[in-house]
C-alpha cells in the first residue's frame, strides 16, 4: 500500500523529505537498496509477518512503537510529519499547517463539521472519548509536542497486551488519552475535515464529496480492512496510482 502513498508525495514534490522508518531487516535493505539514505532502522527488528493482522498483537507491537520514533526525531531538533502509507496526497498539506501549535492532526470521525468548525481539541463525547486519527501527525521540535509524546509512550505502556477483544490494546485510543492529559500543556490544531477527510466520510458519503470538490488534501484509505480491499477502493476512486504512475516513486516498480 506504500506506492500510492508515496507517489502521490512524489507528485507534490516532497519525496526528498520523507524517511522510512523499517521495522525490519528485509525492509530496510530494500528501500536504501532503491532509494539510498531514506529509510534507517532502530533496534529490536520486528517479525514482519506478525505485524500483518489489523488487531493483532503484532500489529499493536507495531504500532506502539510509532511515538516513541517521532519523539527521537523531534529530540534531534527536526520538525516531523507521520503518515499512515494508506494515504494519498491530492494537493501538498503543508499549506495548510498554519501558525506555529505544537501539534496538528485529523478527525477520524464520520459525521459532517461545518467548513468551519472548531480547530481546537474535540471534545470529550458521552462516552468519555475523542476520535482523533494517530494516522497523520504534524509535530513542531517544541516542548509541548515532546511532551505530548511522552505521555503518548505511557498511556501505551499503561495497557499491556491483553488477547481478549474487549481488552485489546490501540495505539490511537492512548493518543487521544495523552491528548486530553496534556491539553492544558499542548498547544494543538485540529486540521479542516474537508481537506483531511476520514475514509468513513469520503469513501462513503458521494453528496459531501462532491460539495467540498477541490478542497480535498490527504484522503485516508480507513475505515476498511485488508490490503486487496484498500487496494480496489482505491482503484475504484481513481486513487491507485501505481498502474500508470510507478515509475515517479523514488523507489521504482517494486516486484
Amino acid at each position: 500500500m506504500e506506492l500510492p502513498w508515496l507517489i502521490s508525495i512524489s507528485r507534490q514534490n516532497h519525496e526528498e523529505k520523507v524517511l522510512v522508518i523499517a521495522e525490519d531487516y528485509a525492509t530496510l535493505y530494500k528501500v536504501n537498496e532503491k532509494w539510498p539514505g531514506h529509510a534507517v532502522l532502530i533496534p529490536p527488528a520486528l517479525d514482519p509477518q506478525a505485524a500483518h493482522k489489523f488487531g493483532s498483537q503484532g500489529f499493536f507491537n507495531l504500532t506502539s512503537r510509532r511515538p516513541q520514533h517521532l519523539l527521537n526525531i523531534l529530540e534531534l531538533g527536526y520538525n516531523v510529519m507521520y503518515n499512515d502509507v494508506d494515504m494519498v496526497w491530492l494537493q501538498d498539506p503543508f499549506q495548510y499547517l498554519q501558525g506555529s501549535h505544537d501539534a496538528y492532526f485529523m478527525d477520524d470521525m464520520i459525521a459532517i463539521k461545518p467548513l468551519n468548525h472548531s480547530h481546537g481539541l474535540p471534545p470529550l463525547s458521552r462516552g468519555g472519548v475523542t476520535y482523533v486519527c494517530s494516522c497523520m501527525i504534524f509535530l513542531r521540535s517544541t516542548d509541548g509536542a515532546k511532551l505530548l509524546m511522552k505521555t503518548w509512550v505511557e498511556e501505551i505502556q499503561a495497557q499491556p497486551w491483553n488477547n481478549t477483544q474487549a481488552k485489546k490494546p490501540h495505539d490511537q485510543p492512548a493518543f487521544n488519552r495523552a491528548l486530553h492529559k496534556t491539553a492544558n500543556q499542548v498547544d494543538v490544531y485540529l486540521l479542516p475535515q474537508s481537506a483531511f477527510p476520514s475514509g468513513g466520510l469520503y469513501f462513503k458519503n458521494e453528496t459531501w464529496v462532491n460539495e467540498t470538490k477541490g478542497k480535498h488534501v490527504i484522503v485516508h484509505n480507513n475505515y476498511i480492512i485488508g490490503y486487496e480491499r484498500k487496494m480496489k477502493r482505491f482503484q475504484d476512486f481513481n486513487l491507485w496510482l501505481v498502474d500508470d504512475h510507478a515509475l515517479e516513486s523514488p523507489l521504482g516498480i517494486l516486484k
